[in-house]
């Protein structure tokens, strides 16, 4: 299939239903489709409320996803029905995604810079079975190196790889997507990610700006998360 005929995907997002993001499911929609994206996947961290929320506004744009912290390190999932919890093993937590036949894949896999997120070699060896795909793309690593072998480890042992700019602010949308065939539910899209092409770049270091700024506000306890619009 002709690279014309595929989507512009963006597959790893944060709105202020993350802890770190003060940006909108709206908002996240209208500048998603303003860059003209084809779909967008909200993952919040440890929540898929915000997900629902985006969905219910563009029912046909959204795909709700969740990006799941365990003792061992962070997944992320794809066609999310039902919310896991953070803190379960990972076991329990791959378990109930597969239960719901979500589309689970590890995000920034080897940042050495994500103490405590990121699953690190050794655990990313020992689920890589259980996943379908690998971040290899993702615009908030601060050294190109961990995505580089991220890249690397997928094609090694096979896996289907994307990109994703991990926005939690407007302006990062859009910086590394994934290209993807059409698809329309988990099964189509897991099949999609074997053609998948990666692409974009990295974002400025200026955006964990946004992200400490977000957690700030939200410690003051002067921010209170707006209502869903009507």
């Amino acid at each position: 299939m002709g690279l014309e005929a595929r989507w512009r995907v963006e597959l790893h997002t944060h709105t202020f239903y993350s802890p770190d993001s003060l940006m909108a499911p709206e908002a996240l929609v209208d500048r998603c489709r303003a860059l003209g994206l084809d779909r967008v996947a909200v993952t919040d961290h440890n929540s898929i409320a915000g997900a629902l929320r985006a969905q219910a506004y563009a029912p046909d744009f959204v795909i709700v996803g969740e990006e799941i912290r365990t003792p061992a390190g962070e997944f992320i999932a794809y066609f999310v029905r039902e919310e896991v919890p953070r803190g379960l093993s990972p076991e329990e937590t791959l378990c109930r995604l597969e239960a719901q036949g979500a589309v689970i894949a590890i995000p920034h896999p080897l940042d050495r810079f994500r103490n405590g997120s990121a699953l690190g070699l050794a655990a990313t060896l020992r689920y890589l079975d259980r996943v379908t795909a690998l971040e290899v793309l993702n615009a908030r690593c601060l050294r190109a190196a961990d995505n580089a072998a991220a890249l690397a480890l997928a094609r090694q042992h096979n896996k289907a790889m994307f990109a994703g700019s991990d926005a939690h602010s407007l302006a990062e949308l859009g910086q590394a997507i994934t290209l993807l065939p059409p698809f329309a539910d988990a099964e189509s899209f897991r099949r999609a990610l074997w053609q998948a092409q990666p692409t974009g770049k990295r974002s400025l270091l200026t955006v964990k700006l946004a992200t400490n700024w977000a957690k700030l506000v939200k410690r003051s306890g002067l921010w209170r998360m707006s209502l869903p619009r009507s």
